[in-house]
């Protein structure tokens, strides 16, 4: 298993930032534009435990992939997990982390565990390709939340 994890401190408010990532459809401000993801189920104004989310991501090289997410262990106002269900990996566990930090800003904290299906195969993938696309998508992620909420 792999692990990727970010922390960013942004200036805003925890709730403000909370309300912006819990509601679904802004996924698609966080997303690269190089994925096209497109959300494909009607997704609520507010995610909930248990909610499926079903969308497709253009993989480069690889062409579209659906991606079925179920969010759970939602702790409201500061902790969630989106879980694949369906998709490219293997397996897929990315923790979303909001709590206060100094000064009315917002300490956040993206935890993802992460594995690739095909064996060693997956491994020479993981380190030549999946790993530094991954970064770069935490990197434009890291971006637009700095350019919404502040450094």
């Amino acid at each position: 298993m792999y692990l990727l994890e970010r922390e960013i401190i942004l200036d805003s408010d925890p709730d403000k930032v909370w309300e912006f990532l819990a509601t679904p459809v802004n996924l698609n401000e966080l997303t690269p534009p190089s994925l096209d993801f497109q959300i494909l189920s009607e997704v609520p104004a507010k995610m909930y435990n248990g909610l499926m989310i079903l969308y497709e991501i253009r993989i480069p090289f690889l062409g579209r992939h659906s991606w079925l997410t179920e969010i759970k262990h939602l702790r409201e106002g500061t902790f969630f997990i989106d879980e694949q269900r369906l998709g490219p990996y293997k397996l897929w566990y990315h923790q979303h982390l909001v709590e206060p930090s100094e000064k009315g800003k917002t300490r956040m904290l993206d935890r993802v565990v992460y594995l690739l299906p095909y064996g060693i195969i997956g491994v020479m993938v993981n380190k030549f390709w999946v790993r530094n696309m991954l970064e770069e998508i935490f990197d434009y992620r890291t971006e637009r939340l700095r350019e919404l909420f502040g450094r």
